[in-house]
């Protein structure tokens, strides 16, 4: 019986550490939503792949991301569905099209994937909990994006989205 609450201690410990976010990771605000991502990870990813990707890149005078409609005017309340909404484009349609020759490349943005595609599982439970609904503006912007991503060949529309994710990126953080 000694051991007994040393174990407990260590379990209750133990349970806590797995609530909380890991190094790395920081813990993001979409309006109703709260959701720890490893953005150092994804940012380090992204990094060592962006000139790669970005050069691949033939029209340079047209953003996916970039737009009158920009991302940084979202109002608050809209931030848990728009980004929502933003992760799914990635998942569905920007990194399965974005495959290079170079091995290195490709492991970069399958991580990178598999990041969002976590992210946006968390996002879509909180979604489902606190009924996020997108406001009009948000829907325009968001279809603004996809038309923007739509009037391009998909392979160069998804290499121009992934080339842009920094604009995501630093949105997210300037909205944390």
């Amino acid at each position: 019986m000694r051991g007994s609450p040393l174990f407990l201690c260590l379990f209750s410990v133990s349970c806590w550490m797995n609530l909380m976010p890991t190094a790395g990771d920081k813990i993001f605000h979409f309006g109703a939503c709260r959701v720890s991502m490893s953005m150092t990870e994804i940012r380090a990813g992204f990094t060592a792949i962006k000139a790669n990707i970005q050069s691949r890149d033939p029209i340079r005078t047209l953003s996916i991301l970039s737009h009158p409609h920009s991302l940084h005017k979202v109002k608050s309340s809209d931030r848990c569905c728009i980004t929502y909404q933003l992760f799914t484009f990635y998942v569905d349609k920007v990194f399965k099209h974005c495959r290079t020759e170079d091995s290195f490349v490709n492991r970069k943005i399958s991580s990178i994937a598999n990041s969002f595609l976590s992210t946006r599982r968390k996002l879509g439970q909180c979604r489902e909990q606190n009924n996020c609904l997108c406001g009009e503006e948000s829907t325009e912007k968001f279809k603004q994006i996809l038309a923007n991503y739509e009037g391009l060949n998909v392979t160069s529309a998804a290499m121009k989205s992934l080339g842009e994710l920094d604009i995501l990126l630093d949105w997210m953080e300037k909205s944390r």
